[in-house]
């Protein structure tokens, strides 16, 4: 029987919420195949949110897949259907979890000069301690974390293949984000499971 995730040494407990990293999520064959395939047949869009009262496009471009409609910074996003690929990373990662998952962000960054900006994923749909599963394909990049009362950083590289999982208050104390780097990149896939109550 797997040990639930939540209660395993593996969960690392940091102020104001829980982090779990598993680098080798997925074998490299395992990755490539999941970016492959994702990579070709996702209807990736470029997406306009609101941003201090203006329309600008989004540095990345998105695929929202499953149960239930999704609506962030101005922008609601109906869902596509589970595709075979992404409704089996769902059910693996919900067995690790120990928790459903309805829904799917998918995100392509297509260089190192698209990004993610600084944000809590703390939608009222989204209920009070979410928790949010993140499978990385592709490109490493770095991921940071920034504790909104003391500004701490925590910084982690998001590998091919590798898992984050943020729950607890976390939504609540930390932002986080993808920042654009100088650095010649590749393109990244990044998944992100949640229960959209």
């Amino acid at each position: 029987m797997r040990e639930n995730l939540f209660k395993s040494s593996l969960f690392q407990q940091i102020p104001n919420g829980k982090l779990y990293f598993q680098q080798d999520f997925l074998s490299p064959r395992e990755a490539d195949l999941y970016f492959n395939t994702l990579r070709t047949t996702l209807p990736w869009q470029q997406q306009s949110i609101k941003l201090f009262g203006k329309s600008v496009l989004q540095p990345r471009l998105q695929s929202w897949h499953g149960d239930r409609s999704y609506t962030y910074s101005g922008l609601t996003m109906a869902p596509h259907p589970w595709t075979p690929e992404l409704q089996k990373l769902r059910e693996r990662i919900s067995c690790l979890c120990s928790s459903p998952f309805n829904s799917v962000l998918a995100n392509l960054y297509r260089n190192g000069q698209d990004s993610m900006g600084w944000h809590q994923d703390n939608e009222s749909e989204l209920g009070p301690n979410p928790i949010i599963a993140s499978v990385n394909l592709g490109e490493s990049r770095r991921f940071l974390l920034k504790h909104i009362h003391d500004n701490s950083i925590i910084e982690l590289e998001l590998t091919h293949g590798s898992l984050l999982v943020m729950a607890g208050e976390i939504q609540h104390y930390w932002k986080h984000s993808v920042p654009k780097t100088k650095l010649n990149k590749g393109e990244r896939i990044n998944l992100t499971y949640r229960m959209i109550k």
